[in-house]
C-alpha cells in the first residue's frame, strides 16, 4: 500500500494547534489552582469541588461535539471549520477565566464557575475537531506516529515557555501585583492561541473520509462501546490525567511551602520554581523527539507500560527527599520527564489506530466520537485530579499564604509524589490490556484500503 508522505510543514502546521492549545491548558494544569487559591482567594475544596461539578457539562458536551463533527460536511472537511471559527471564542474565554473582576466572596465564586464552564465548552468545540484531525490527516498509522511527535514536541514547547516564563512574565508586567499580572500575561496568550489556530487550518487536509455516509448515531454508539482497545485507552486516560493534574496542581505548593521557594531568582530572573519546571520539560522535549524511533522498534503498548512505570519510580521518589535537596529534585524530575516524554504521541497515535479499528470491526468510522470521548476521560481525569488536590488540601489543614503545619506539609509531599506514582501505575495496569499490536495494524491499513471486512 502506498503512503502519502505528510509535508514537514504540514506536520509542523499541525502541531502549532497543540501549542495553541497549550498556552491556556498548561496554565490551568499547573497554575488554575494555586490561582484559584492564594490569589483569587477561593477555598480550596470549593474550588475541588467546582472543578468534579462542572464535569457534567463535559460529559455531555465531549461525545455531542464528536457526534455533530463526524457529521460535518462543508468546503473545509468535517473538522477544519471548528478550528476556523472556534479560535476567538477559545482566546477570549481563556482571557475571562482571569480577569479577576472585584466581587463579593459568593461573586467569585459563582464567577469562577461560569469562565471554567465557558472555556470548557470553548475547548470542547476546538479541541475535539483538532485531535480527530489527526485521525484523518494520513490512513498511515506511522505517519499519524510522525505527526503526533511533531504535535506533542510544539505542546511541551509551550509548556515549557508557560513553565519558564509565566511567574516571571506576571511578575514583570504585573509590578508585583498578581492579579494583573496573570490578566496580562493572558492577554498574550490569547492572541498568540487565536493566530497559531489559524495556521493550523492553513497548513492541514483531511485525507481520510469514511466509507458509510447514513447517520445513525445509535449504530455509532454501539461501534464505540464494543471498540475494546478505546476502552482501554478511555480508562487509563482517566487515571493518567487524575496523576498530572494532582502532581502539577500541588506543584506550586510544594515548591512555595515545603522546599520554601519564595521567588527569589537562582538564575537570571528565574526562581526555583521557574528552573525546575523549564530544565523539566526540556528534558521532556528530549524525551519526546525519541518517540519515531521507538515506535519503529518496539510495540506501542510494551513502551507505554515500561516507560509509565518508570516515570512512577522517579514521582515516588519525591517522598524521600529533603527540602534542602533542591538540584537533586530537579535531577530526579528531569529523568522521569525524559523517560515519558514519548508517551504523549505514543498514546495519541493508538487513539487513531481506534478509530482505523472500529472501522475495520464495524464498518463505521466514528473518528471524532473516539477522539472527544477519551478528550472528555482525560477532562474528567483533569478534573477529579484537580478536585482531589483542593479537597485533600483542605483536609490536611491547608491556610493559604500561612506557615503550614506539619501535617498540611505532609498532604503537600504526599500529593507531589505517592498518589500520582499510584495513579501512574493504574494506567499501566490498563494499557496491559490493550491488543492491537503491529501486526494488526498492518492488517486493517490493507484491509481498509482495499475495503475488505474484518472478519
Amino acid at each position: 500500500m502506498t503512503t502519502h508522505q505528510l509535508s514537514f510543514k504540514e506536520k509542523l502546521g499541525y502541531g502549532l494547534g497543540d501549542t495553541a492549545s497549550n498556552f491556556f491548558f498548561q496554565v490551568f494544569n499547573i497554575f488554575l489552582l494555586y490561582y484559584y487559591t492564594d490569589i483569587f482567594g477561593l477555598a480550596p475544596a470549593a474550588v475541588g469541588t467546582m472543578f468534579l461539578i462542572t464535569k457534567v457539562v463535559d460529559a455531555a458536551s465531549d461525545p455531542l461535539m464528536g457526534l455533530i463533527a463526524d457529521r460535518t460536511k462543508s468546503r473545509w472537511g468535517k473538522f477544519r471549520p471548528y478550528i476556523l471559527f472556534g479560535a476567538v471564542p477559545y482566546g477570549l474565554c481563556g482571557y475571562l477565566m482571569f480577569a479577576s473582576p472585584e466581587l463579593s466572596d459568593t461573586g467569585k465564586l459563582i464567577y469562577a464557575y461560569v469562565t471554567y464552564t465557558l472555556m470548557m465548552l470553548s475547548y470542547t468545540a476546538i479541541n475535539v475537531p483538532y485531535s480527530a484531525l489527526m485521525g484523518v490527516i494520513s490512513p498511515s498509522s506511522i505517519e499519524r506516529t510522525k505527526v503526533a511527535s511533531y504535535r506533542f514536541i510544539c505542546a511541551f514547547a509551550a509548556a515549557w515557555l508557560v513553565g519558564t516564563f509565566v511567574t516571571p512574565l506576571k511578575n514583570l508586567l504585573g509590578g508585583g501585583d498578581e492579579v494583573a499580572g496573570f490578566r496580562l500575561t493572558m492577554i498574550i496568550f490569547a492572541v498568540i492561541s487565536v493566530v497559531l489556530f489559524w495556521v493550523t487550518f492553513a497548513t492541514t487536509k483531511e485525507r481520510v473520509t469514511p466509507k458509510v455516509e447514513h447517520t445513525n448515531v445509535k449504530l455509532d454508539l454501539k461501534a464505540l462501546i464494543s471498540n475494546g482497545p478505546w476502552l482501554v485507552l478511555f480508562m487509563s486516560a482517566i487515571v493518567t490525567l487524575m496523576n498530572i493534574a494532582v502532581r502539577n496542581g500541588t506543584l506550586l505548593y510544594y515548591f512555595k511551602y515545603y522546599v520554601g521557594d519564595d521567588g527569589t531568582a537562582i538564575f537570571l530572573i528565574f526562581d526555583k520554581t521557574a528552573v525546575f519546571l523549564s530544565l523539566g520539560l526540556m528534558a521532556m522535549i528530549a524525551g519526546i523527539s525519541l518517540t519515531k524511533s521507538l515506535a519503529e522498534r518496539f510495540e506501542k503498548r510494551h513502551l507505554m507500560i515500561a516507560l509509565t512505570l518508570l516515570n512512577a519510580t522517579s514521582m515516588a521518589a519525591f517522598y524521600v527527599i529533603p527540602p534542602d535537596q533542591y538540584w537533586l529534585m530537579v535531577l530526579v524530575n528531569c529523568l522521569g520527564s525524559f523517560v515519558i516524554g514519548p508517551t504523549p504521541a505514543l498514546v495519541w497515535s493508538m487513539y487513531a489506530d481506534c478509530a482505523d479499528y472500529g472501522e475495520w470491526k464495524s464498518g463505521r468510522r466514528t473518528t471524532a466520537l473516539v477522539f472527544s470521548t477519551v478528550q472528555f476521560a482525560q477532562k474528567m481525569g483533569l478534573a477529579v485530579g484537580a478536585g482531589l488536590a483542593g479537597i485533600i488540601l483542605g483536609w490536611f489543614g491547608f491556610v493559604a499564604n500561612e506557615v503550614q503545619s506539619e501535617e498540611s506539609l505532609q498532604g503537600i509531599r504526599f500529593m507531589f509524589s505517592v498518589l500520582p506514582a499510584i495513579l501512574a501505575i493504574l494506567g499501566a495496569v490498563a494499557i496491559f490490556f490493550y491488543k492491537i499490536d503491529a501486526k494488526m495494524i498492518r492488517q486493517m491499513e490493507t484491509e481498509l484500503a482495499n475495503g475488505v471486512p474484518a472478519t
